[in-house]
C-alpha cells in the first residue's frame, strides 16, 4: 500500500477544504483563532507541490474560502464578526497567490460548469449573471438550463452502524455511532472512535478484503465525537490529521 504523498501539516487548525476539479488543485483555509488570524494554501493533487503556503489578505481574519474554479480561488468577506452573511468577492491566482482582481458590490451565488454566478447586492430582487473567473467581468446573464451546477467529483462517506461494521472485524471495539465507511477500487475504508483508559480517539483504516493495509491515528484524547475524517476526490483520499495536518493517498 502507498503511502500519503501528500502530508503537509500547517501550524493552525484547518477550517476549510477547496477542491478545484480542473486544475486539479486543493485550497486549505487555516483559521488561528487566538491570534483571529485567517491564511490560505494551495497544493497541487497531481503530485504534491505546494503553489503557495498559508498566504494572507489584507482583511487579515474576516475572510474566508468561497469556492475554486479553473485555477482560480475566490475568497468571500463577512458582513461582521457576529454573523455569516458574506459580502463581496476577491478572486486570488491559485498557482502564484497574486490578487487578480475583486468586487466589494457583487456577491458570489453558485459555481456551475462556466464559471461563477453572482449577483449585484443592490438590486432586487436578486438577479444572477454568469461572470469570467479571471477578470470578474460579466459574461451575460445566468442561464440555469445551459450553467448547470459543477460536478466536483467528491464522494463523502455513509454512516453505518456498529453491527454492520462487526463483520469487518476492526481491531479496536468502537465507541458511539459516529462510524464512517465508503467502498472504492475494492477498498474498504473506515473511521471509527475508541475509548483508551478513558480518553477517546479517532482511527482510520483501509482495508483489502478483511486484511488492513494502512492505518492512521486522526485524533487523540479529544473530549467528543468528530464528525466525518476523510473524503475521495476521484482515486484520491484525502483526510485530516490532528486537525493541522492534510494527507493524501491514492487508492
Amino acid at each position: 500500500m502507498q503511502q500519503p504523498y501528500i502530508s503537509h501539516k500547517f501550524k493552525s487548525a484547518i477550517w476549510r477544504l477547496e477542491i478545484d476539479t480542473i486544475s486539479e488543485t486543493i485550497f486549505i483555509e487555516i483559521r488561528d483563532q487566538a491570534d483571529k488570524k485567517v491564511y490560505f494554501s494551495a497544493i497541487s493533487l497531481q503530485n504534491g507541490n505546494v503553489f503557495f503556503d498559508e498566504l494572507q489578505t489584507e482583511e487579515r481574519w474576516l475572510t474566508g474560502i468561497e469556492a475554486a474554479y479553473d485555477g482560480v480561488l475566490l475568497l468571500h468577506n463577512y458582513q461582521s464578526e457576529a454573523g455569516p452573511a458574506h459580502k463581496g468577492i476577491i478572486a486570488i491566482d491559485g498557482f502564484t497567490g497574486n490578487t487578480l482582481w475583486n468586487n466589494y458590490v457583487n456577491a458570489f451565488d453558485h459555481l456551475s460548469i462556466n464559471g461563477p454566478v453572482i449577483y449585484d447586492t443592490r438590486i432586487q430582487p436578486r438577479k444572477l449573471f454568469l461572470a469570467d473567473i479571471k477578470s470578474g467581468l460579466i459574461n451575460r446573464q445566468f442561464e440555469p438550463s445551459i450553467d448547470i451546477e459543477l460536478d466536483n467529483h467528491i464522494i463523502l462517506p455513509d454512516t453505518i452502524s456498529a453491527e454492520f461494521l462487526r463483520a469487518i472485524k476492526p481491531p479496536v471495539a468502537p465507541f458511539g455511532n459516529t462510524i464512517h465507511y465508503l467502498e472504492h477500487n475494492n477498498f474498504r475504508i473506515v473511521s471509527l472512535h475508541s475509548l483508551e483508559t478513558g480518553t477517546l480517539q479517532q482511527h482510520l483504516y483501509i482495508m483489502d478484503g478483511m486484511n488492513i493495509v494502512y492505518n492512521d491515528l486522526l485524533n487523540s484524547d479529544i473530549q467528543k465525537l468528530q464528525p466525518e475524517s476523510f473524503l475521495m476526490h476521484k482515486d484520491r483520499l484525502i483526510y485530516l490529521k490532528n486537525k493541522s495536518q492534510l494527507k493524501v493517498l491514492t487508492l
